[in-house]
């Protein structure tokens, strides 16, 4: 009997710290899932800025176009334009000089001036990852292309929305 008790001691020790091995990796699990949650929300919430911001921006177009004639609305649908050329957010070409587009660059980028500013920035964003393209050659129906990108802190790849409407 006595060489029994003797044959397990010390099995309740390695009982005890493989236990806690088990705990600490499972609290490690929780951390690393609340970190990837935290990221997930931080992108929906970019997502939904970009949203925002090229939903914002064409709905400015649709009342500011002037259609009285089909020229008319091409004309003033071509005063949109910001760096139309480029891909991959990064664009190229000339700038608008429409306050609209003007005022929705610096809303975006973060460079209205306005302490605290007017609506969130999005993160990583420049006048150069920012496009309105339009196509009113036939066929096309006078296509608004809006594309806007960001690149979210300690994030290499920057990521992007396009919203794409037809003028009538």
């Amino acid at each position: 009997m006595n060489r029994s008790i003797q044959s397990q001691s010390g099995v309740m020790l390695i009982e005890a710290l493989i236990g806690i091995l088990i705990f600490a990796i499972g609290i490690l699990a929780l951390v690393a899932m609340q970190a990837a949650a935290i990221r997930t929300a931080q992108d929906a919430r970019y997502r939904t800025e970009a949203v925002n911001y090229a939903s914002t921006l064409l709905s400015q177009v649709l009342v500011n176009v002037d259609r009285t004639t089909e020229t008319n609305l091409q004309t003033t649908l071509a005063a949109f334009q910001h760096q139309p050329s480029g891909t991959n957010c990064a664009f190229s070409g000339a700038t608008s000089a429409n306050a609209v587009v003007t005022q929705w660059v610096q809303l975006a980028t973060g460079t209205t001036g306005t302490t605290p500013p007017l609506r969130l920035p999005l993160p990583g964003t420049t006048s150069a990852m920012l496009q309105v393209a339009v196509d009113t050659s036939l066929g096309a129906y006078n296509r608004v292309s809006i594309t806007v990108c960001w690149r979210a802190p300690d994030d290499p790849v920057a990521r992007k929305h396009v919203l794409i409407s037809y003028v009538t």
